[in-house]
């Protein structure tokens, strides 16, 4: 999902910056070389663990990309593939739209109120892309838009594993092992939820966006033993009708909390980046 204008590509190889060489920036950096090789390379790596970048860099067999910095990455660059979901990722994306960067975010999450993000890719002739992440239906919401929604209701269901460490988890003093049968261990509206569950919703905030209806969206997180993968089902009613779309993820495998479906969607997004095509709304 790009939230700003088109950009003719008139380079005859994209460089691409990845910021966060951990596992979904990783997957990514080597999916750059097999699945959009003729029209882009990797010429920029940075992590604030330089151990990340330096393994990295091993796998994908490009040398001397490791930066010491972000602002030697945005000088390596013309689209910075942002992967580190920090604290300061809002002000690292602007960076780099002020730097006249494209950016692909995965930290959707961070932009749930990114309106001036936006403004300021359109101001800068640059684009902000999103990819539809681990769900289904995001074209449909985008048109449904258009016209009034009346609610949204996003209901994620993840294996237990998945929220190891969370910290509205330990907050709340909810003893994982315990657990027994499905539980709701969120609900509430999606500002809460991306604040909550900063590794495990981005794709509320992808609904969001999409929707353009934040105040009508509620978002209800449930885990299970009995879960094996990461799902996610959407309920939307409007003016249009009636939208359900539902997805069962496998999830990946260098990063349980995040579904295989949100990497191959911005691996996607990236080929159709490079190659000019954009299909959909």
């Amino acid at each position: 999902m790009s939230l700003s204008p088109l950009k003719n590509q008139t380079k005859s190889k994209i460089r691409v910056g990845i910021l966060g060489c951990g596992a979904i920036g990783s997957r990514i950096a080597k999916s750059i070389k097999t699945e959009c090789g003729p029209q882009a390379t990797v010429t920029a790596l940075f992590d604030i663990n330089p151990a990340k970048s330096e393994n990295l860099q091993k796998h994908i067999l490009y040398k001397n990309i490791i930066k010491k910095s972000y602002q030697d990455l945005l000088s390596s660059c013309d689209l910075v593939v942002e992967a580190v979901n920090a604290p300061d990722t809002y002000q690292l994306v602007r960076r780099a739209l002020l730097a006249k960067k494209d950016v692909l975010v995965m930290s959707v999450g961070k932009f749930i109120e990114g309106e001036s993000i936006f403004k300021l890719a359109q101001k800068q002739g640059v684009r902000v892309l999103i990819p539809s992440g681990a769900i289904a239906g995001i074209d449909a919401i985008k048109a449904a838009s258009l016209q009034r929604i009346d609610r949204i209701t996003l209901t994620t269901r993840k294996p237990i594993y998945g929220f190891a460490d969370n910290a509205f988890v330990q907050e709340r003093r909810i003893n994982l092992s315990q657990i027994k049968k499905e539980t709701i261990l969120f609900d509430g509206n999606v500002r809460e939820a991306v604040k909550c569950f900063p590794q495990n919703i981005n794709v509320a905030a992808t609904i969001a966006l999409a929707s353009n209806s934040k105040d009508k969206l509620r978002i209800r997180i449930a885990t299970s033993p009995e879960f094996k993968v990461n799902s996610h089902e959407i309920e939307v009613v409007g003016e249009f009708g009636r939208l359900v779309t539902k997805t069962e993820n496998v999830v990946c495998q260098d990063n349980p909390k995040t579904s295989l479906l949100a990497v191959l969607s911005a691996i996607r997004t990236l080929k159709e980046y490079f190659q000019g095509v954009k299909i959909g709304t």
